[in-house]
C-alpha cells in the first residue's frame, strides 16, 4: 500500500494494487487531486510504467474527492492498456465521483460498474 500526506492537509491517498483471477484490481481510497497523479498512475501501471497490463479495474469506493488531475490519469491509462489489447475498468465510484466522470464523457469509454464483482465479470 502507497500512502501520500498532502501539504497542510490530514487526508491522505492510499493506493492498494492486487490481483484477482488475472486482472490488477487498484482500490483507491482518499483524495485525487494533482499531488497524487503520479502515485495513482503507477499504481494503475506496471512499477516502472513500461509495459501496462492489460486488464484493470480502479476500484473507486474508497474515493471522496477527484479533480480533473484523475480524469486525465485515466485516460491516459486507458490509452496505454487499450493499445495493448487490454481494458480499464471503474468499480464503485460515488455519486459525486461518477458525475465528474460522467460530465466529462469518461463513462463513454472507460466502463463504470457499482462493484468491483461487475466490473470483474462484464
Amino acid at each position: 500500500m502507497t500512502d501520500i500526506q498532502k501539504t497542510g492537509r490530514p487526508d491522505r491517498l492510499s493506493v492498494e494494487p492486487s490481483v484477482v483471477d488475472g486482472v490488477r484490481v487498484v482500490t483507491v481510497r482518499g483524495e485525487i487531486d494533482h499531488t497524487v497523479r503520479d502515485v495513482l498512475s503507477e499504481a494503475l501501471l506496471c512499477e516502472d510504467g513500461t509495459v501496462p497490463p492489460p486488464r484493470i479495474v480502479a476500484d473507486l469506493s474508497g474515493v471522496t474527492f477527484m479533480d480533473s488531475s484523475g480524469i486525465n490519469v485515466f485516460i491516459a491509462v486507458h490509452r496505454q492498456v487499450s493499445g495493448a489489447q487490454g481494458w480499464l475498468r471503474i468499480a464503485g465510484a460515488h455519486e459525486s465521483v461518477l458525475r465528474v466522470l460522467t460530465l466529462v464523457g469518461v463513462d463513454t469509454f472507460i466502463s463504470c460498474h457499482p462493484t468491483i464483482e461487475q466490473a470483474l465479470n462484464t
